[in-house]
């Protein structure tokens, strides 16, 4: 199970230990569903230590690239800068998919623009903005 986040605004990256805590994976059969992705795939706002660090405790691999910036900083301090972080170049070329995820449901201005004041409203618009997007997918259907 690989849990892929957006894009990572400001805001965004400040929800993201809510995000990790709420993964919830079902299992095959019977047992209680997993609460631990295999790999989190992130932008590179997410990339400061302490999501990294969250990271390494909870045991899930990280494909967050490193910031220009940040590679600027950790290469001035020297040795003490520590060892760049590992990104799986493959699977961080993943992140497209979700990407283009987002692109297809952000085409709906309601979405885009997030005019909606309440979240139940906006939740609402993303349901049904995915069912516009399913429904070709089921062909099958006159």
């Amino acid at each position: 199970m690989v849990v892929l986040l957006g894009p990572g605004q400001g805001s965004d990256s400040t929800m993201f230990t809510h995000v990790l805590s709420a993964v919830r994976v079902p299992r095959q059969g019977p047992g209680r569903p997993r609460t631990t992705p295999d790999a989190v795939l992130a932008d590179k706002a997410y990339s400061s230590r302490g999501h990294r660090k969250l990271l390494r405790a909870r045991g899930v691999k990280a494909a967050i690239a490193e910031p220009r910036d940040q590679q600027g900083h950790r290469k001035r301090r020297g040795s003490k800068g520590g060892r760049p972080p590992k990104t799986d170049p493959t699977l961080y070329a993943k992140r497209h998919v979700v990407e283009n995820g987002f692109e297809r449901f952000k085409q709906w201005r309601a979405i885009a623009t997030r005019y909606d004041k309440l979240a139940l409203t906006y939740r609402s618009g993303i349901v049904l903005r995915a069912v516009t997007l399913w429904l070709p997918a089921l062909g099958d259907t006159p």
